[in-house]
């Protein structure tokens, strides 16, 4: 299993975006399922609903359903992401933070995202 960020989802929903092609290349080489959480959906279909339209939006958020791993952030996980955003001081968001906590429950170590505050993190290997 590999976790997935909002990063990716969104260059590879937007034609536009700067990494998009990078994102192509990673979905033909990417064998895992993927994980993601709540708060993955909402800023990416967020992002994608603001510059393409609601529909985008609905269409990513339909490949989240049919595709990934659906985990929902509850207090303990909440909890061990404030700490995690404590120990980088606020340099990193409480979404990336909480995406961190999750992937320790699971024993992940990769996920995919071009989002570089994941390097701050030793023990995850960013696919980018």
């Amino acid at each position: 299993m590999i976790f997935a960020d909002s990063s990716y989802f969104i260059a590879l929903a937007r034609e536009k975006d700067r990494w998009h092609k990078d994102a192509l290349r990673i979905s033909e080489r990417i064998k895992e399922s993927m994980i993601i959480s709540e708060l993955i959906i909402s800023e990416s279909i967020t992002m994608v609903g603001s510059f393409d339209g609601g529909k985008a939006g609905k269409t990513l958020y339909e490949y989240f359903v049919d595709n990934c791993k659906i985990e929902f952030i509850n207090e303990e996980i909440m909890e061990k992401a404030m700490d995690t955003f404590l120990k980088y001081d606020g340099s990193i968001s409480l979404a990336d933070a909480s995406s961190i906590e999750i992937m320790k429950k699971y024993g992940i170590n990769k996920i995919i995202s071009f989002d570089s505050d994941f390097d701050k993190a030793n023990e995850i290997d960013r696919i980018k």
